[in-house]
């Protein structure tokens, strides 16, 4: 059982602009490639920031309204700076968070929720840019097959890892859901088998009827 991996998943031919990549430059290479942002890297190919739609919107909403209904919203000196910017490294953010193309999907989702962005530039180990990574990439693996999914669970968790008799549990995939059947040894292996059919990359749910033969969750009583 493995996670997909970044490289598995990103795209490879990236649409990049330089650091003095003028403005309008930016809006076209965002509208002719249908994408959302672009990473801006250096002489040497590595991102030093990220241009996004907002950040060129940043430019539009910092424009008084010539009707005078809707105030100049204010903003702190950095951020004006960026709405007043020309040039891709005057209005990208930065620095670029950046994933690396071993990466599980798990990480890239993880890193992408605590940082609050939509895509990852992808970088070898000379920091240079080798694709992109996006939540729509990452949510992919939720398009893998029934079939797929029951086979890496049944063959590789269940009996690979756990090494359980196949006549004991089995797991059977609709939709992405998980349910599971049979009787395990220990009263604790069935949370644990739940938790590693939850880490199998396009599982929605899992669920089942799992029973034991001992409760090993009871304290020993004393004396023994």
């Amino acid at each position: 059982m493995h996670h997909r991996t970044v490289e598995e998943l990103m795209t490879r031919d990236v649409v990049r602009a330089r650091q003095d990549t003028p403005f309008k430059e930016l809006a076209r290479l965002l509208e002719e490639n249908d994408i959302t942002a672009v990473p801006v890297v250096d002489e040497l190919d590595r991102p030093v920031g990220v241009v996004s739609e907002a950040d060129l919107l940043r430019k539009s909403a910092d424009q008084a309204d010539p009707a005078g209904l809707s105030p100049v919203p204010h903003l702190e000196a950095e951020e004006r700076a960026r709405a007043e910017g020309v040039r891709a490294e005057e209005v990208m953010s930065a620095p670029a968070v950046c994933a690396r193309p071993e990466w599980t999907v798990v990480e890239a989702a993880r890193l992408m929720e605590r940082r609050h962005v939509k895509r990852l530039p992808v970088v070898d180990e000379a920091d240079r840019l080798v694709g992109v990574v996006s939540r729509a990439d990452l949510l992919r693996v939720f398009l893998r097959r029934d079939e797929a999914i029951r086979e890496e669970i049944n063959r590789d968790l269940l009996r690979g890892t756990l090494l359980l008799d196949p006549r004991d549990v089995t797991a059977e995939v609709r939709d992405g859901r998980v349910t599971l059947t049979g009787i395990v040894e220990f009263r604790t292996q069935i949370r644990v088998i739940e938790q590693l059919c939850r880490g199998v990359d396009g599982v929605v749910s899992v669920s089942g009827n799992l029973t034991f033969r001992t409760d090993d969750t009871r304290d020993t009583p004393s004396g023994t």
